[in-house]
């Protein structure tokens, strides 16, 4: 019998130049993600091409499912059986996930997915997903959203992803884009012992007194581990503490309250902002993904020509970071909104700033990415 093949690291600890897509799968690697299912579809066939040599390699499982659906309800039964479980898709496969997303979210399964966005049909940058995103399934939920903006942050942020998911037991989107999935930048991957990990909290109780669902409002339910004796039904339709199916008005009014208040009440621990030149500034610029790199460009053409401008980047998208947003609008002139779009967020923004200061917007859908010089022509036109 030939000797096994001894398996390979989960962290390649050291500095990489390394294309963003392979970078999520560090990430994941690096978090403990040991399932993989996806289906393929370009700009992240990547991630599942690298999956496919590292996940088996490291002990954990790999499947190409036939479709999307298939690889999104793979993922919600390898997570409730114990699994850190990852999916990757691009824009219009996302569409097929939603019915599984929901499921994720009314069983409070811990998922991460990958939507690398389009332009619909066409490998070309966008950021036109952004609502799908957060309102894509049915039902009542809230969504974690995080948005890199380059390679590193392709990496870092794959792995906070996992540990969200973990922590609030919530499907979690990494939203990357053509432009991040596809280009080649350093990467530095810490050791391992220095990369914080969180994994869910398992139940301490018997079987007989474990009650799935049961939590503090706006709490998070501990899980139970599979195979220990705790039959557990995990269903979509609404469900009492024991997670029994139960329609009663009350009961499905305080369940979702709880569901969409684990992630409200928790917002500003979930999202992060980045500041650039705040302190100072009168006229504000806020972008999330690729378009934050351009953005703060602008800004620092627009402070060699004597405008006060500066960029708040936001790390997390979903939920909508209002507090951080209305804290920038209090102290500036104007915010304006930088989107690869037609002005999904834009609007978001905007309502966040209502009555605070005056608002424009830098969007557009072409799919490119804003160049530094279009973002600060805008500028100019709306700070005269």
């Amino acid at each position: 019998m030939a000797a096994s093949k001894p398996r390979e690291k989960r962290v390649l600890t050291g500095v990489h130049f390394m294309l963003g897509n392979y970078a999520i799968v560090e990430g994941a690697l690096a978090a403990g993600c040991n399932f993989f299912a996806g289906y393929p579809i370009t700009p992240a066939n990547e991630i599942s091409e690298r999956m496919s040599e590292r996940m088996p390699a490291v002990g954990g499982a790999f499947v190409q499912g036939e479709d999307e659906l298939c690889s999104i309800y793979a993922l919600a039964g390898a997570s409730l059986a114990g699994a850190k479980a990852m999916t990757a898709t691009a824009s219009a496969g996302y569409n097929y996930m939603q019915e599984g997303i929901e499921y994720a979210v009314a069983t409070e399964t811990p998922i991460v997915i990958v939507d690398v966005q389009r332009c619909r049909g066409e490998n070309f940058a966008t950021q036109a997903d952004v609502m799908q995103m957060r309102w894509g399934a049915a039902g009542d939920y809230e969504m974690i959203c995080i948005a890199p903006s380059s390679v590193q942050e392709s990496f870092d942020f794959t792995v906070r992803a996992f540990n969200l998911a973990e922590e609030y037991r919530n499907p979690v989107v990494v939203m990357s884009e053509t432009t991040i999935a596809l280009m080649r930048e350093r990467l530095v991957i810490p050791p391992e012992d220095q990369i914080a990990i969180v994994n869910r909290r398992y139940t301490k109780l018997s079987p007989d007194k474990y009650r799935p669902f049961a939590a503090p409002p706006n709490g998070v339910p501990e899980a139970a581990p599979l195979g220990k004796g705790y039959h557990t039904l995990y269903s979509i339709n609404p469900h009492d503490e024991m997670g029994g199916i139960d329609w009663n008005p009350e009961e499905y009014d305080r369940l979702y309250k709880r569901i969409t208040g684990k992630i409200r009440e928790n917002r500003n621990k979930i999202c992060t902002t980045q500041s650039f030149h705040l302190d100072d500034a009168e006229l504000a610029l806020i972008a999330y993904g690729s378009e934050a790199r351009p953005a703060l460009d602008a800004v620092e053409m627009a402070r060699e020509s004597g405008i006060k401008a500066g960029l708040l980047k936001l790390d997390v998208v979903w939920p909508l970071p209002e507090d951080q947003i209305k804290q920038v609008a209090k102290n500036v002139k104007k915010v304006l909104s930088v989107e690869m779009n037609i002005g999904k967020y834009a609007a978001e923004i905007e309502r966040m700033c209502c009555g605070l200061c005056e608002t424009a917007r830098a969007t557009k859908n072409k799919g490119l990415v804003h160049s530094p010089e279009e973002i600060y022509g805008t500028i100019k036109e709306v700070w005269r």
